[in-house]
């Protein structure tokens, strides 16, 4: 498969001399300082205080290369983008805005123009969204299994994963293999992110699943479909009746067709004559059976008092329906005959991007949120999802959410202790859930993971820390490395990026199979110096590379760092 070079947007030019700022006063803010210190061996300084003048001209933002503005709130980051794009004209900005259509018009306003011969300054801004960044990780985590397509920058990638297979027919072979997963019973090692050839040909003789890199034409990505087992929905019937008031309606139309049967063979009419005399005589509206014989008499006492009866029903019938049509303007309550579903824990930033990425590939969601005025409910009431307004801890709530039919949860509400409280009383209803939390802390993380394999060996568990997902891009940004998209492993990250050939020694001149560092990097595509109008993905290993080649490569986080810090200036 080929993609146009113009769908990735170019290497940006490498990072001049100065230090880094990290502005953030949340787990964002220490993930992305931690990755550039330890990942790419930069000077950083990190600062937590509100972003005006005084702390800007203590952090040197005047004289740093980078700048990452990372606050929880939209409008101070943009806010902090204009002070400090004024003190410093030249310095590379990487904001984080939740809101897309805004951080597209501040990217155009705050990038300096270009003159008439390409010339223009070097400083750039980067509109990053941690929750787009991590969303499908998590959506992967819970949807184990489901072919997932990504698109980013207009790529077509698809990270899937194998079982291993040695007999039979073999799967559509791959770009690449980006890891081995742990050995069943030996999860605590972690994948091994890009192995090398003889690696991944030996993962088959242990039982290790692998993820692959797989390229999707445009035309095919519309056809995938999500290999999930589909929700069985209840009938319309069932969503307007509850099941007592169903059973009470069946008898009465049980009871008015054996009386038209008794009444057809009693009086000598034709069936369908008896049984509109006796819904006549049911609804009292007809006239009495005066000088006809005692059955017909008999027959007509009984319709009527199965008419009483029936009036009661009937007023129930119709408030129960209109508290259902009331329901659905607001939000829809989860179907009683729904299974096969994923439950959602939490609609906030995280939590309504995820519902976003589950619902694009058309996989049923029950959520929960406590609070009726966050941000997600309004998209789930659009995207008519059932959703229940309640605490996550409740087992009355989990039990409307049908979790003991779910196939899987994921639990990305803000807290910790909230998430592992949640999967732990879900895990109560139903053992083999595929259940997804979000933690922070990557020794409690580790913990939990261990403790839940323990105790539930038949139930999936991973953990997803959203700063950790999301560091790595906001770092490449940076760093000046185009990040095209992130995929996320277990609890460790891989990136593509865009790099330049010219100034890496690792690459120039050197084969595609040479160029590759096994644990570290590897080319998954190129895009050739010889004028070529698409990307080449699975380059011939004997292609030599050239300085004015690109590169996308699959790369760990210490991989790219380490890739960055030996580069060289190409000589002009």
């Amino acid at each position: 498969m080929t993609v146009r070079p113009d769908q990735i947007p170019p290497a940006r030019p490498p990072l001049p001399s100065g230090h880094l700022v990290v502005c953030g006063d949340d787990a964002l803010a220490e993930a992305i300082a931690d990755e550039l210190r330890d990942a790419y061996r930069t000077d950083v300084h990190l600062l937590q205080d509100p972003p005006d003048d005084r702390a800007f001209g203590g952090a040197g933002v005047r004289r740093a290369a980078a700048l990452a503005l990372v606050y929880d709130d939209d409008q101070t980051n943009v806010h902090a983008a204009l002070r400090a794009r004024r003190l410093n004209p030249d310095l590379r900005l990487v904001i984080r805005l939740y809101n897309r259509k805004l951080g597209d018009y501040l990217q155009e306003l705050l990038d300096p123009p270009v003159g008439a011969d390409g010339a223009g300054a070097e400083a750039y801004t980067t509109v990053l969204s941690d929750a787009d960044t991590a969303t499908p990780a998590l959506v992967a985590a819970a949807v184990t299994g489901t072919t997932k397509v990504i698109s980013a920058a207009g790529v077509l990638l698809r990270a899937a994963e194998r079982a291993p297979v040695a007999v039979g027919p073999q799967p559509e072979p791959a770009l690449c293999t980006l890891a081995l997963l742990p050995v069943p019973g030996r999860e605590a090692e972690g994948p091994r992110l890009l192995p090398d050839e003889q690696e991944a040909a030996e993962a088959a003789d242990v039982g290790r699943r692998t993820v692959v890199l797989e390229a999707v034409a445009p035309a095919e990505a519309e056809r995938v479909a999500p290999s999930w087992r589909p929700a069985r929905m209840g009938l319309p019937l069932r969503s307007l009746l509850s099941r007592r008031l169903g059973w009470t309606v069946a008898a009465l139309v049980g009871a008015v067709g054996v009386l038209a049967l008794v009444s057809s063979l009693v009086v000598g009419e034709s069936p369908l004559h008896s049984a509109y005399l006796s819904i006549l005589d049911l609804f009292g509206i007809n006239d009495p059976a005066l000088g006809e014989g005692p059955g017909r008499q008999v027959l007509q006492l009984l319709s009527g008092l199965v008419g009483l009866l029936l009036l009661p029903v009937l007023v129930a019938a119709a408030l129960e329906a209109l508290g259902t049509f009331r329901t659905a303007t607001t939000l829809r309550r989860p179907p009683r005959g729904i299974t096969g579903h994923v439950v959602l824990l939490g609609l906030g930033k995280i939590g309504t991007r995820v519902l976003n990425g589950l619902h694009d590939l058309g996989i049923p969601v029950v959520c929960v949120e406590a609070d009726p005025a966050a941000r997600g409910v309004a998209v789930a009431r659009r995207l008519h999802v059932p959703t229940v307004i309640g605490d996550v801890t409740d087992d009355e709530v989990m039990a409307a959410t049908r979790a003991r039919h779910a196939q899987a949860l994921l639990a990305v509400t803000s807290d910790d202790s909230t998430n592992l409280e949640a999967v732990l009383g879900a895990r109560a209803q139903n053992p083999s859930l595929r259940a997804v939390l979000r933690i922070r802390d990557d020794a409690f993380a580790t913990a939990v993971y261990r403790t839940l394999r323990d105790r539930h060996p038949f139930g999936q568990t991973r953990s997803r820390s959203v700063s950790k997902l999301a560091a790595s891009s906001f770092a490449g940004a940076m760093m000046g490395r185009q990040i095209i998209g992130a995929i996320g492993v277990e609890r460790r990250v891989l990136v593509l990026a865009s790099v330049e050939v010219a100034g890496h020694p690792e690459f120039e001149d050197r084969t595609v199979a040479e160029a590759f560092r096994p644990g570290s990097w590897r080319v998954v595509a190129l895009n050739l110096a010889t004028g070529e109008k698409d990307l080449v993905w699975a380059p011939h290993p004997g292609y030599v590379l050239q300085a004015g080649d690109g590169v996308v490569l699959a790369a760990t986080r210490q991989g790219l760092g380490d890739l960055l810090g030996r580069r060289r200036e190409p000589q002009p």
